[in-house]
């Protein structure tokens, strides 16, 4: 049983950053992702990293968002540039796929 709490969301203005921080109670040697799910929408996926540190990310987000972990400290994190309003959504930390275990969400608003 892996937990994950997430930190770092918050009230941002279009253009701005954040970085989001997930802590876990246990090794995460599984990958690693964050998701986000806006109002009326489906929970989609926005960045993963393996646990030899590859990565992908939605297209939505590439070249603004950047995953990276750190094994040792069983912390992964989201740092997100350039943010926009349609960014605006419930984050969550995902370890080791949609069966896999879930943090509680952490909200992100871009708004001026």
């Amino acid at each position: 049983q892996v937990q994950l709490v997430e930190s770092g969301g918050g009230l941002v203005q279009p253009g701005g950053s954040l970085r989001l921080s997930c802590a876990a109670s246990g090794s995460i040697f599984y990958t690693m992702g964050w998701y986000r799910q806006a109002p009326g929408k489906q929970r989609e996926l926005v960045a993963y990293i393996t646990t030899g540190g590859s990565t992908n990310y939605a297209d939505s987000v590439k070249g603004r968002f950047t995953i990276s972990r750190d094994n040792a400290k069983n912390t992964v994190s989201l740092r997100m540039n350039s943010l926009k309003p349609e960014d605006t959504a419930v984050y969550y930390c995902n370890c080791n796929g949609a069966y896999g275990f879930w943090g509680q969400g952490t909200q992100v608003t871009v708004s001026s």
